[in-house]
């Protein structure tokens, strides 16, 4: 799965700043709705570590068996736009994630709105305490010129909220790690294509954030007791999009020149990324849409609200460097570092570029690939 990178073992092998913060809060019974989803599986690792009782919502509850911490979450079946699992998916629950997306088909906008006001109605039937979100950074534009896939994350946050209860909207911009689509669709357009365009739009800044930074993050929230809000989350830097591509090939070990095209519409760009890559089409197609616009964070709020006092955010290259890693064939599921590869990562994540120890990079079959994906 992807390039051959050095090998990480166990806990002597993590950087000082551990891939999970292991702060103990008061056990509460908390719902991960979209359980086998990216971010969702690795939210619910360190929501065991603080002591909560977890319970995870999945559209086939037998797809837990595949996460390594499945015999310690109650699996629910749960559909966002069933009412009545919903309801008995929140009975008892003191907070809610809501890490439902819809990305794919001309309806998603649709079906979003009206899973959000399910579940929605349900929180607030079942007493829960508060409700947490994951959403999109939202560009300082006029909300006529807001991608769909931003103004339904925005459509959804104001439902949530319009609950009545506690609800904590966590916005960001790219994931940085292995298995997060769009952390997959940096490496497989890099690694797969031997020459970049970029067009001239791409310059729009961008502040990714790793995953498990975002994961520190959302798990803050249980403990906070303000009052609804937005909080962009991203990391320290900001970059142009092509500065991103870039850095990854360069910690990829690659070399990919950079030529700018102008005038190339979002709509072909969004098409001819789909077809490079094994994310789901109308998945890169949706994220493309975004790229016009900065997508950086407006206050940096979080870091004091939700991240224990003296956290450090990980680098863009670090998180490059980490997600490229491979865990060592003994490693303990445990102790897997959540920016990097895991068992539970979706099929179509990984690469197709490999790299010898000595950083040689073998790039057989790589215009295949790309020549196929065009001609089928």
């Amino acid at each position: 799965m992807g390039p051959a990178r050095p090998v990480a073992g166990g806990a002597a092998d993590r950087p000082a700043h551990a891939p999970y913060c292991r702060v103990m809060t008061q056990s509460q019974r908390v719902l991960v709705t979209g359980a086998s989803g990216y971010v969702g599986g690795r939210l619910i690792p360190e929501l065991l570590r603080r002591g909560h009782s977890v319970a995870g919502g999945f559209i086939d509850a037998s797809d837990a068996e595949r996460f390594w911490w499945s015999d310690r979450v109650d699996a629910v079946q749960l559909d966002v736009s069933d009412k009545e699992q919903v309801l008995a998916g929140l009975d008892g629950v003191h907070t809610a994630y809501y890490l439902i997306h819809g990305l794919g088909g001309d309806d998603f906008m649709q079906k979003d709105r009206e899973s959000a006001q399910i579940f929605a109605d349900g929180a607030q039937q079942a007493g829960v305490s508060r409700i947490v979100y994951l959403s999109g950074i939202v560009p300082p534009v006029d909300h006529e010129d807001l991608s769909d896939h931003i103004s339904s994350r925005l459509e959804v946050e104001q439902i949530l909220t319009g609950s009545g209860i506690p609800t904590y909207a966590l916005r960001a911009a790219i994931l940085l790690g292995s298995g997060s689509t769009s952390f997959e669709i940096v490496r497989q357009l890099s690694e797969r294509l031997p020459v970049h365009t970029i067009p001239t739009w791409m310059k729009s800044q961008v502040q990714p954030i790793a995953i498990v930074d975002a994961v520190n993050a959302l798990a803050g929230c249980i403990d906070h007791g303000g009052a609804s809000r937005s909080y962009d989350i991203g990391g320290s830097e900001r970059m142009p999009y092509s500065d991103l591509l870039a850095l990854f090939t360069e910690t990829a070990g690659l070399t990919r020149p950079q030529v700018e095209v102008p005038l190339l519409p979002t709509a072909v760009v969004g098409k001819l990324a789909g077809q490079f890559a094994d994310v789901p089409g109308s998945t890169v197609q949706s994220l493309v849409e975004s790229l016009h616009e900065d997508m950086v964070c407006s206050e940096t709020d979080f870091r004091r609200d939700l991240l224990p006092e003296g956290y450090e955010l990980v680098e863009v290259r670090e998180a490059f460097d980490r997600a490229l890693t491979e865990p060592a064939d003994d490693a303990d599921p445990s102790d897997l570092d959540p920016v990097g590869p895991w068992p539970s990562d979706p099929d179509w994540a990984g690469g197709r570029v490999e790299r010898d120890e000595d950083g040689t990079t073998h790039k057989k079959g790589l215009l295949r690939s790309v020549v196929d994906r065009i001609t089928d």
